[in-house]
């Protein structure tokens, strides 16, 4: 199949492999974008142990061409600490990101490749910063996946009729994946890493690009598909930063424009990644 250009995008995808659907998730979704687009595509995994080079890289490497694997960063941090620090961890793949594009990718998420070009283009010719390539409202296709359903997607061209075949229509709003104009991301002050584990970092993003002024938008009545995994530890209310989180977005809510500014030009994690101006672009 002929590759869609999008070199001038990267996908960063933080990943924590705690469970058995995860593994197929991921190496489903890293199939799907090293196939579908000639992109870049930044993995980290943050474990106590490399999970995705033990199950994921091989069955990638059995589908995938060497070009193909090339166009794959993959990076292990090994962590015994309980929470998944998932905006740190974006934050240091958008270090390292060199296009002027960047989607802050979810390792459960897949969009048509026609939205993904969409949202691109949004960017490049449009001047949008941030673009959220689904609609919101009931615009999420919740997958209910098997390996057989997963190896069909994956052998007939990656048709998306056939997740459509074991799914449920449900609400879409903040999460999933955004797609950044790159300096834009990094002058809105990356993600808030006072944030830890599962939170509500994802309304307070959109919150805080748009009261900012940053041009957002979105690709109306497009769908996000979403497979489906085990919730586990971080990605519940069970984690014990989920009070702290809140009450930090309800704190963020309460600043004016000004005072969000200067929350987000104090902040000491901008200081590692020597991004200190929020000034738009």
């Amino acid at each position: 199949m002929k590759k869609i250009d999008l070199s001038n995008c990267t996908f960063i995808i933080p990943i924590r492999i705690d469970s058995k659907d995860r593994t197929r998730n991921i190496t489903t979704v890293l199939c799907y974008l090293l196939k579908t687009f000639n992109t870049r595509v930044i993995l980290k995994e943050v474990d106590d142990k490399p999970l995705v080079e033990e199950y994921v890289m091989q069955q990638i490497g059995e589908f995938l061409d060497e070009d193909e694997i090339t166009n794959l960063t993959y990076v292990f941090e090994q962590s015994d600490n309980p929470e998944f620090h998932r905006m740190k961890i974006l934050n240091e793949m958008l270090y390292q990101v060199k296009t002027d594009v960047v989607s802050n990718y979810d390792c459960d998420a897949l969009l048509k490749p026609e939205i993904c070009i969409e949202a691109v283009k949004l960017i490049v010719e449009k001047n949008y910063d941030l673009v959220y390539p689904y609609e919101i409202g009931d615009y999420q296709y919740q997958i209910f996946t098997t390996d057989e359903i997963v190896s069909d997607f994956i052998n007939h061209d990656f048709d998306f009729s056939i997740l459509e075949k074991k799914s449920n229509i449900y609400r879409s709003e903040f999460g999933h994946v955004q797609f950044f104009k790159t300096k834009s991301y990094i002058n809105g002050g990356m993600e808030n890493e006072n944030f830890i584990s599962w939170s509500p970092e994802d309304k307070e993003r959109h919150y805080r690009f748009k009261t900012l002024g940053y041009n957002v938008g979105r690709i109306e009545h497009s769908y996000v598909y979403h497979l489906e995994h085990f919730r586990g530890y971080n990605s519940s209310f069970s984690n014990p930063y989920i009070v702290k989180n809140n009450e930090l977005w309800e704190y963020l809510q309460t600043l004016t424009q000004k005072q969000l500014e200067r929350y987000y030009q104090s902040q000491k994690y901008l200081k590692k990644y020597q991004f200190h101006n929020l000034k738009k672009v």
